[in-house]
């Protein structure tokens, strides 16, 4: 941990293009490199042109890297790009040791991330995509739940119809077994809720070009995936994601401490999940040499409670696959204006003592990262 107090707080921006702005100009500040992949298909809201940019900072032949990604899960990206660019502007990537660089991916879903959804233009989670799609995971409890995730109608009888079978289904099963039902990604059914896709969408490609080519004379890499909307208000839980050697959980337990939890173990506010960015990574990694270690996380900053933030997902979703066509012109922008509220308010609460809270523990996290990567040095 550094002895210096946190850096000032970034600023949390309001828009995408804010985002971005400010996300840029924190790298050319701090002598980072800087790159870009345009999203092919096309502008986004308000005509916004949607990009992943990519910043290095630190030696162009760095053996360890630290490397963090933002907008996974596109409204989730407010959070992980203030965190990006604040570190940027603290001066995080001039204080690595010797032979380590900061890799930084922001708006890994831009569309998402100025749509204000969690998922991709198609409707695909991209945390649930990176798959075999030959041969797919299968969720054999998703499709008992589809209909009652996602209604008809948003309101009166078959509202109530849905949400009381989602209550039953936890009744008879528990409510984790509900959570790892709905959230550990499904391939089936595209209208759905964390939705996997049928092939590597643009984010998933994205991704993996990033490895391979910045990546390549990577001895270990610190992987960083920022998230929001799980587990306590604001806390900042560290959940191991990979990698692939024995050595991987142990090494991260010394890296973050009691803090860290493993989903398969059943320590995490998140069940396991299939298709996560952390396994592109590996997979990337073990393609250029074995000898590659990696120590990943999901760093997860909750805001609500579960109930809550499902019923915003339910209801942003019904409103892309259904709510359009089955509400009068008159009362549509009300609605998604009211569907938003709750999407920001699930993802990105605008709330200066979660904001503060969420500033002070990531810096303590990436610290601690460096602090591991340095004792994989020694």
């Amino acid at each position: 941990m550094p002895s210096d107090p946190t850096p000032p707080a970034p600023v949390f921006p309001d828009s995408y293009r804010t985002a971005r702005r400010l996300f840029r100009a924190a790298a050319h500040e701090a002598g980072a490199t800087l790159d870009e992949i345009r999203n092919p298909r096309g502008p986004g809201p308000d005509d916004t042109e949607l990009c992943a940019d990519i910043a290095w900072a630190g030696p162009p032949g760095a053996t360890r890297v630290l490397f963090c990604v933002s907008g996974t899960h596109g409204i989730e990206g407010y959070c992980g790009s203030a965190i990006q660019a604040g570190l940027l502007r603290s001066g995080f990537g001039a204080s690595l040791p010797a032979d380590t660089a900061l890799l930084m991916l922001h708006a890994l879903n831009p569309h998402g991330f100025a749509s204000f959804r969690r998922v991709n233009e198609d409707n695909i989670d991209v945390n649930r995509n990176f798959v075999d799609h030959g041969h797919r995971p299968h969720n054999e409890s998703y499709p008992e739940l589809h209909n009652a995730l996602v209604p008809d109608h948003w309101s009166g009888g078959a509202r109530t119809a849905a949400d009381r079978s989602l209550a039953e289904y936890a009744g008879r099963h528990g409510r984790r077994a509900l959570q790892a039902a709905v959230t550990g990604g499904q391939w089936t059914h595209p209208d759905g809720l964390f939705y996997g896709g049928t092939g590597p969408c643009w984010s998933h490609q994205v991704l993996r070009e990033v490895v391979r080519t910045r990546l390549i004379q990577a001895s270990h890499v610190g992987y960083i995936d920022l998230h929001t909307g799980l587990g306590e208000r604001g806390a900042g839980e560290p959940i191991f994601r990979g990698g692939r050697d024995p050595d991987a959980p142990g090494r991260a337990r010394r890296w973050y401490g009691p803090a860290l939890t493993i989903s398969e173990e059943g320590t995490s506010s998140s069940t396991p999940i299939a298709g996560n960015t952390a396994t592109a990574v590996a997979d990337e990694l073990a393609w250029l040499g074995p000898e590659r270690l990696l120590t990943a996380i999901t760093l997860e900053f909750g805001t609500l409670d579960g109930g809550q933030v499902l019923t915003a997902l339910r209801a942003d979703n019904w409103l892309h696959t259904r709510g359009f066509r089955a509400v009068p012109d008159g009362s549509a922008k009300s609605l998604a204006d009211d569907i938003r509220a709750q999407m920001i308010a699930a993802f990105y609460p605008d709330d200066q003592t979660w904001r503060d809270s969420v500033w002070r523990r990531a810096v303590q996290v990436f610290y601690q990262a460096r602090a591991g990567l340095r004792m994989a040095a020694a």
